[in-house]
């Protein structure tokens, strides 16, 4: 076994240490969000908080969590996010299928249209009007569809496709596979890491979206649990009543923030481990033999 060089023990070191402030300096925030939504008003008031929790206090999280109408919310929040992911990975994937063809005629006019709306769009009232006149408002449409495909997340898709080598495709063609099959049979199973990685994309965009939302729904029992939060920090800030007591309220906006922030990532959070593997796992190790 050949012993490691001094230059390379000593880069190994460098590198070990500059990760480790990176992840000190990642990790430092959450913790100190966690901490503040489960301090007391007047400790996080005169910055006593850091990593652990001082003047231990659960009464946000008490008004939130009894009232009943953000456990409706936060049902609208999940199924959104899963309609609306699904019909974004459907419709991406098939698009960057289609884009991943260099035989395909009209290619290079369809990645034109598909980029030229990364910089420029029809504005927000066009999109209002067109929303309301196909009947879409109070509707998990309203939400799924206008923000149906990412094109940086379409690119990123196309580029991996292209990645694949047309030898496995052409042998499934020859053994009687027809473009759909193709893509059910071959392309996705290989393709498990950028499906995934695009499911967690989406899945955290439509998770976090509430203007959407805000914007084409007119009832409080339709909307996500972000808009809920949102209208519960206005009421500590400003005073309105947001499903909660605005005295108590009062008394908490100091860390309301904090836990508006805990509630809303914690199922993010718990879902990145089971996707994270997909992003180091080598899916084409052995898909071509020689």
């Amino acid at each position: 076994m050949v012993r490691p060089s001094r230059s390379y023990r000593v880069f190994q070191g460098v590198n070990g240490l500059v990760l480790t402030l990176v992840v000190i300096v990642t990790l430092y925030p959450f913790l100190n969000i966690v901490a503040r939504s489960f301090s007391g008003e007047r400790q996080i008031r005169a910055g006593e908080v850091t990593l652990w929790p001082q003047g231990f206090n659960l009464t946000t999280y008490e008004i939130v969590l009894k009232d009943a109408m953000f456990w409706r919310n936060y049902g609208n929040t999940v199924f959104y996010t899963v309609v609306s992911t699904a019909v974004a990975m459907v419709l991406t994937t098939c698009y960057a299928y289609v884009l991943s063809k260099k035989h395909l005629r009209g290619r290079t006019a369809l990645v034109g249209i598909a980029v030229f709306t990364m910089f420029f769009s029809g504005g927000l009232i066009p999109q209002y009007v067109l929303i309301t006149s196909l009947g879409l408002k109070n509707s998990v449409w309203a939400i799924a569809l206008p923000n149906a495909i990412s094109v940086f997340n379409l690119l990123v898709m196309k580029a991996f496709f292209e990645s694949l080598p047309t030898e496995l495709e052409e042998a499934a063609e020859i053994d009687g596979l027809s473009t759909y099959g193709v893509l059910l049979r071959i392309v996705l199973p290989l393709s498990k890491a950028v499906v995934a990685t695009m499911v967690l994309f989406y899945s955290v965009s439509f998770w976090n979206s509430w203007f959407s939302a805000f914007l084409y729904m007119d009832r409080s029992d339709l909307m996500p649990v972000t808009v809920y939060l949102r209208n519960l920090i206005q009421g500590a800030t400003g005073g309105s009543n947001a499903g909660a007591g605005a005295e108590q309220l009062s008394q908490v906006g100091a860390n309301i923030q904090a836990v508006t922030i805990v509630l809303t990532a914690l199922p993010i959070l718990c879902v990145y481990p089971f996707v994270q593997r997909y992003f180091v796992s080598g899916v084409m190790l052995g898909a071509v033999k020689s």
